[in-house]
């Protein structure tokens, strides 16, 4: 049995609109004709909410459906109309399938953005607090171009930092692999043809099998217990002072600290000025800011920055107590609360540390590469050497 919307007129005139179970539209327009009334329209239902969770809506998934959108909600098109052609057209299935379930709220009666919010899984709160911006300024199709931009370019800024940390982590796991697999396998092998040698082996050859003894004996276990850290890591991050204490930690690292940081007040100067640019009121901006940190620090200090603020104080007062941010965007913001352009301050502070993070991550993956190689090099190198010594002195003692 599948399910069908329907709408339809009654005998008065009125517009009937429902669901109805049936094996076919044929039987729900038997069913509809049953009851006396003409019908207008039958179509399937879409799936039930929680039930679509195969696929993943990402950034560029949202900014394609923001940009479309407002493409025909700027040519007049009306809502209804624009979200069943872009629900119809869409690639990625599950946003395909919240499309259809926002346009039939939107068509019962509901408005864009209490049918968008019921979509909890697929529009975060920024998305829906600018399409509630730009319905009640009757700027739609310009808030959603602002949203397209400012998810394009999040998702731009998130592909540099993730691609320039896949080869050096591809890397390390192949070395850790070849490491691995050479202890355990390899050099067993040759530990049985050392045995008959009758003479005292080198000592780098003895340490090598050592422990390569100790990795196959013991491998299991050290497999289990850094599984089992992981899995208790992980539930500890999930815990707020857990989380506070791991982001905390992650901010004092000698090396990705200051990226990280960067990072992290790039997308609050982006989040924030986009949210002001569309209307949306201060207070609610900082709650989505906080909300969509990446950071437990850095959103702890915007709720005390936003307390502050409903207490009569300043943006930059608050922000600078909490030690967090550096001088630089502080500065900026207070010149954007003094000029009145808060916005655009925090357009070119957020251009600023997104470069500043570009070029720090290209800087960092050229220093990594050569000396992950020379780790690499060295690892493998000394265990290979370490076989062969013995050998060496095999074919020494026979010349």
């Amino acid at each position: 049995m599948s399910r069908f919307n329907y709408t339809a007129k009654s005998a008065d005139g009125k517009t009937v609109t429902g669901v109805l179970e049936g094996e076919s539209e044929k039987g729900i327009l038997e069913a509809i004709h049953k009851k006396g009334w003409l019908a207008v329209r039958i179509r399937t239902a879409p799936a039930a909410r929680g039930t679509a969770r195969r696929g993943r809506v990402g950034l560029s998934d949202l900014a394609m459906f923001a940009r479309q959108l407002a493409t025909l909600v700027d040519a007049g098109i009306p809502i209804v109309s624009g979200l069943d052609a872009l629900s119809e057209q869409g690639e990625n299935k599950r946003l395909a399938q919240a499309l259809m379930r926002v346009r039939h709220d939107v068509e019962g009666g509901t408005g864009l953005t209490t049918a968008i919010g019921k979509e909890k899984e697929i529009f975060p709160p920024l998305f829906v607090s600018m399409v509630r911006a730009g319905e009640s300024s009757g700027n739609l199709a310009e808030v959603l171009e602002r949203v397209a931009t400012y998810l394009e370019k999040s998702a731009a800024f998130q592909r540099k930092v993730v691609s320039a940390c896949v080869y050096p982590a591809v890397v390390i796991t192949m070395a850790l692999g070849v490491t691995v697999i050479l202890l355990i396998k390899v050099v067993p092998t040759f530990k049985e043809i050392f045995a008959n040698f009758g003479a005292a082996l080198p000592l780098p050859t003895q340490i090598l099998l050592s422990v390569s003894d100790f990795a196959q004996n013991y491998f299991l276990l050290i497999f289990g217990a850094g599984l089992l850290l992981a899995v208790l890591l992980r539930k500890a991050i999930q815990t707020r002072p857990g989380r506070r204490l791991f982001d905390r930690f992650l901010l004092k690292l000698p090396v990705a600290g200051p990226l990280i940081r960067k990072v992290v007040i790039a997308r609050f100067a982006r989040t924030l000025s986009t949210l002001i640019r569309s209307g949306v009121p201060l207070l609610h901006s900082l709650d989505i800011v906080a909300e969509s940190a990446g950071n437990r620090v850095v959103a702890e200090a915007v709720e005390r920055t936003r307390d502050s603020i409903q207490q009569g104080e300043s943006l930059t007062g608050p922000l600078t107590a909490s030690r967090v941010f550096p001088p630089l965007i502080l500065r900026m913001v207070g010149v954007g609360e003094q000029t009145g352009r808060l916005d655009q301050m925090l357009t070119k502070a957020a251009e600023f540390y997104e470069d500043q993070v570009e070029t720090a991550v290209q800087g960092l993956t050229s220093a990594i590469e050569p000396i992950i190689i020379g780790v690499v090099g060295v690892l493998v190198g000394g265990i290979v050497l370490s076989i062969f010594l013995p050998l060496l002195r095999i074919t020494q003692l026979i010349a």
